[in-house]
């Protein structure tokens, strides 16, 4: 890996040189250095936040400004990766000028390196669109999350010779846009290749087989922290979950037993501070308990009062 950031240059000219790559679908600061360090060129920040970060059933609810929010913070958090900002749901689709907006927006506000969107030929205005204006943009065919409601859902897409051709079209649409790169999510393995083999610029797979430049998975899935359920299409890594869960039933037994915290988690007064202060503190109650007897033996002489 390159000591200066990861540009879409690098990853064309990876392709060019037979060199597959992995990418990682990340959404904070941490997660972020963690896997920029790990040496992981691409951090895509998906809309999916939506699901595996704010818990909604679907991607479609997430907003401009919680993409922002989240892609600026790993863009923090990368040093070296190249981070593209998914454009979230509607903000692309109506016309190129809201795309050419939203996208500058997402841009200027986060300083990822890039955009991603979703769709095929009938987006390659909007592509091309926000090319001439300097940003780069990462395609997005197969299965697209965006429009699960008219698809019923994550399931392979291509499938039938004109599904197939209509998707190759897609790609070689969206490379001759000016796209960068393209996911490839859920597409038969053949498709995939065949779609890498006549596109110049990298294919990024998901659940679409070997044969793709590059291969994307979520942090979440990869490691083992969203246990809602496994996409089939990962391997898991780590089961973080688990342990983590193992983890902070160890530390509520901790606390109950006064295990935690220890002297090593703790710091106290200096031992002659702590006798002085005791000391003071013993003339203090002593005089109070003091005054608590001549109140009770003489309480309109101490208080001050008459009958």
């Amino acid at each position: 890996m390159t000591d200066r950031p990861i540009t879409p240059r690098d990853l064309i000219a990876k392709k060019r040189k037979g060199e597959r790559f992995a990418a990682i679908t990340a959404y904070d600061y941490t997660s972020a250095q963690i896997v920029d360090r790990a040496g992981i060129p691409v951090i895509l920040v998906g809309d999916t936040l939506g699901m595996v970060v704010l818990g909604h059933e679907k991607t479609l609810s997430v907003s401009l400004d919680a993409m922002i929010h989240h892609t600026a913070a790993v863009t923090r958090g990368a040093q070296k990766a190249l981070v593209i900002g998914d454009m979230p749901f509607m903000t692309y689709q109506v016309n190129p000028e809201d795309a050419l907006r939203n996208a500058g927006r997402l841009m200027q506000e986060t300083g990822c390196s890039a955009v991603k969107l979703e769709g095929g030929k009938e987006m390659a205005p909007t592509v091309a669109k926000l090319v001439n204006a300097g940003i780069p943009v990462c395609g997005h065919i197969g299965y697209c999350p965006q429009s699960t409601n008219a698809t019923g859902g994550p399931r392979v897409q291509g499938k039938s010779i004109d599904a197939a051709k209509a998707m190759i079209e897609d790609a070689l649409a969206l490379e001759e846009a000016g796209a960068f790169a393209i996911v490839l999510e859920l597409v038969p393995r053949s498709l995939a290749a065949m779609i890498t083999e006549r596109v110049s610029i990298p294919t990024i797979g998901i659940g679409s087989g070997v044969d793709c430049d590059a291969e994307i998975q979520v942090f979440h899935d990869l490691f083992g922290l969203y246990s809602d359920f496994v996409p089939k299409h990962t391997r898991r890594y780590l089961n973080l979950a688990e342990q983590l869960q193992d983890a902070a039933a160890r530390y509520v037994d901790d606390v109950a037993e006064r295990q935690f915290p220890g002297p090593l988690q703790s710091s106290d007064l200096k031992p002659d501070v702590k006798r002085d202060l005791n000391r003071e503190l013993a003339t203090d109650a002593a005089s109070a308990a003091g005054a608590q007897r001549m109140s009770a033996v003489f309480p309109k002489l101490v208080n001050g009062g008459t009958d």
